[in-house]
């Protein structure tokens, strides 16, 4: 049976998606289904190295410790380690592909679906739930229409949408609303609830 979906995103970077996934690979794992986490694309300068030489992003190798299993490059088929600051190494599948800069890497991303497609559908396979983390805001609409990572992959792997918002840095409502309402009407329906993230006092 095909694995059922859940997608977290964020208002922005570092919004906490990579704790409540890692939280919701746990919590899943605790009540006893298999469970595996899937970021198709991460940028990240230090890279985890699998047992069998291939890299990919510390965040999903947290994550899969949470899910009580092993680190595994479909959690992340794509990798950007940033070389400078208009460009990136691309790691593909836990392997050098190319090095490209920012505008040759928007022009090219879309080649890269079938891999991303064919680690998201291999891991739905063998697991009962895959928790997929976006990346950035899904609100960047400049990004829209060669979306890979955000929306793009929430329809792709037909998940619903948990967005997450950083109430210490403020304007967490702003946050919130501000993203619902830039995007689309399928997107906005994929929405199924928000959380308000690092909350003290």
């Amino acid at each position: 049976m095909r694995a059922k979906s859940i997608m977290v995103v964020g208002t922005m970077s570092s919004a906490g998606k990579s704790v409540v996934t890692a939280g919701l690979c746990r919590m899943f794992h605790q009540d006893g289904y298999r469970v595996a986490p899937f970021k198709s694309q991460n940028m990240a300068l230090n890279s985890y190295i699998t047992k069998d030489g291939l890299e990919m992003g510390r965040a999903q190798v947290m994550q899969a410790e949470a899910a009580g299993i092993a680190p595994d490059i479909r959690m992340n088929p794509i990798l950007l380690k940033p070389t400078s600051e208009a460009g990136s190494q691309v790691i593909v599948n836990g392997k050098v592909y190319d090095n490209l800069r920012a505008k040759e890497y928007y022009q090219r991303k879309q080649e890269l679906i079938p891999e991303i497609r064919t680690a998201y559908e291999s891991l739905a396979e063998e697991y009962d739930i895959v928790v997929l983390e976006g990346a950035g805001s899904p609100a960047e609409i400049n990004l829209r229409d060669v979306d890979i990572v955000n929306m793009g992959m929430a329809k792709m792997a037909d998940a619903p949408v948990l967005l997450v918002g950083d109430i210490d840095r403020g304007g967490v409502f702003a946050q919130l609303y501000g993203t619902v309402m830039l995007l689309d009407d399928e997107e906005k329906s994929r929405i199924k609830g928000t959380i308000i993230n690092k909350f003290r006092g």
